[in-house]
């Protein structure tokens, strides 16, 4: 379950998918009100992940890659000691690319 704010609405989501990560990402993008139209036609198509140092308290970085319905693509990076806040940092950072990038209405 996802819970964003947008344009002052908070928006809550739920999914699944084929792991916590593809979860979050079917629902960060699956309803983001006015905006939606505008990320329809965006896809994930690469997902790294990378330790920076080792022991217990281990720094992830994760890498996601995207494409749009043009062609373009590009790459985000999330860190932090949660993988999954590291993917929702650099899926979140895509998803806002993406909206500057076609236009959209703050």
């Amino acid at each position: 379950m996802v819970k964003v704010e947008v344009a002052g609405e908070v928006l809550i989501s739920a999914a699944e998918g084929n792991g916590p990560v593809n979860a979050l990402d079917v629902a960060l993008r699956k309803d983001l009100g006015k905006y939606q139209k505008y990320i329809d036609g965006l896809k994930l198509t690469d997902y790294r992940v990378r330790i920076l140092n080792g022991g217990t308290e281990a720094v992830t970085r994760v890498l996601v890659e995207s494409e749009d319905e043009s062609g373009a693509r590009w790459t985000t990076i999330g860190v932090s000691s949660n993988v999954i806040d590291a993917s929702f940092q650099a899926l979140m950072d895509s998803l806002t690319y993406k909206l500057v990038k076609s236009g959209a209405p703050a």
